[in-house]
């Protein structure tokens, strides 16, 4: 048809062709080209390159790499990763080239369909995911998850929240499986803060962890496009209007009339069977597919959210190291023992409680290294994360990090205030914990 198209136009604006030859019309030649064949021709030609460059940055990654480690969240995204893997022989062991270890974070709050639905990928390409949950709390047990941090900890405070059940998880899933390789799903098209990320990356960790991003460059309508033409399982929320998903209690179809959605609209589209319904346009607009997350959530200065946290700057800055592992004026307090010898010692000290995986700990790791020089008493060190029943009932401590003046009778005061540059928590010090800088 193109050919024929080409050939035309040739005849038809050669002012040196031969009488006989025929002439046909412009308006005719366009007849004779079909559009949607040349379309469809080039779509299947754009996700061929795309699909081959995919494969080649999991070739990369899982044969260089000793532990690759693909945390996996299902979106439709993620099965395309997963279809990738499982048709090169990585999840299986089918392939003696290299393979990659599937994780998945369990929050609590997923929708109900997604963990079954991991059953089912799991089935199908023979692998046995790696799951983790909130720190101390057994798997799949929500009535533990409410004892032990409260039903309402995402209404309550939602960064700490994402620290509990995203961050911490994460960090924990890829420091216990000894990753050297991320592979993850995000990529450009997802909205500006991913608009330039590349198909590999490195994370500041241990001298800098490779980070792969097989799909960088990838739409989603081109994500849909695989998942249909090699009929990979989706997730069930497609077929209820989601175009993606994370926790359902901040979730909502696109579009949608739901008082929280970023723009309320009449309608419903879906993905069903392999086929759209409604209006797809309302899902694959550039930076569309999330749309529908985080609807109502706001952080602490106030701004919309729209990351959980995993993926932000720092979030992947511990995963393999602790706080202070290098600082020798920063002693560490391993045990309620430890921190009861400190207590009783009878003389003056200052005790921060942190987690490794919080970005406000590791905003104010250079300062506190300085402190105990500046005020001229011992400093320490107690992870909280991992007691955090002992640390809320002996160390005031209901977030991270819960900086505290020591007394000489033991006396344990929280330091109230945010300002933690050395000359704030000297002040502090100074004052006996009586004042907040």
């Amino acid at each position: 048809m193109l050919c024929a198209f080409t050939a035309a136009a040739s005849l038809s604006f050669s002012p040196g062709a031969m009488p006989a030859a025929p002439v046909v019309s412009r308006a005719s030649a366009l007849t004779m080209f079909d559009q949607e064949a040349f379309i469809a021709e080039s779509k299947e030609m754009r996700l061929k390159h795309l699909e081959e460059q995919a494969m080649f940055a999991l070739k990369t990654s899982c044969e260089n790499f000793d532990k690759a480690v693909f945390p996996n969240a299902m979106i439709a995204g993620d099965v395309v990763i997963t279809d990738l893997l499982g048709r090169l022989g990585y999840l299986d062991g089918s392939s003696d080239k290299g393979s990659a270890k599937i994780m998945c974070v369990d929050t609590f709050h997923l929708f109900p369909e997604t963990m079954p639905f991991l059953a089912t990928l799991e089935e199908k390409y023979g692998f046995k995911a790696e799951i983790f949950g909130p720190e101390g709390v057994p798997a799949g047990d929500k009535d533990a998850f409410d004892k032990k941090y409260g039903a309402n900890l995402w209404r309550e405070d939602i960064e700490q929240y994402d620290k509990v059940c995203k961050v911490e998880p994460f960090g924990r899933g890829l420091k216990t499986l000894g990753t050297t390789c991320m592979i993850n799903g995000r990529t450009r098209w997802q909205g500006f803060e991913r608009a330039w990320i590349d198909q590999f990356e490195n994370a500041p960790v241990n001298g800098g962890l490779a980070k792969c991003n097989p799909l960088a460059y990838w739409t989603l309508e081109d994500c849909f496009d695989y998942i249909a033409k090699y009929k990979v399982p989706y997730h069930p929320c497609h077929e209820n209007g989601y175009p993606s998903h994370g926790d359902l209690k901040d979730t909502i179809p696109v579009p949608s009339m739901d008082e929280r959605a970023k723009k309320q609209e009449e309608g419903f589209t879906a993905f069903k069977n392999y086929e759209w319904e409604g209006d797809k346009t309302k899902w694959l607009d550039y930076a569309t597919e999330r749309v529908g997350r985080f609807v109502g959530l706001v952080n602490k200065d106030g701004s919309t959210k729209t990351e959980c946290g995993i993926h932000v700057e720092g979030a992947e800055k511990t995963f393999d190291r602790d706080l202070w592992d290098t600082a020798a004026s920063v002693k560490e307090l391993a045990t309620e023992e430890d921190v009861k010898a400190v207590t009783g010692k009878g003389e003056e000290a200052m005790l921060v409680v942190y987690a490794p995986w919080c970005q406000f700990c590791q905003a104010m790791e250079d300062e506190y290294s300085k402190l105990s020089e500046a005020a001229g008493i011992p400093t320490y060190k107690f992870r909280g994360d991992e007691q955090r029943e002992y640390v809320e009932a002996n160390l005031n401590t209901k977030s991270f990090p819960t900086i505290n003046f020591v007394a000489a009778d033991g006396t344990v005061t929280k330091y109230e205030s945010e300002k933690r540059s050395v000359e704030d928590l000297k002040a502090f010090a100074a004052s006996k914990g009586k004042v907040a800088a």
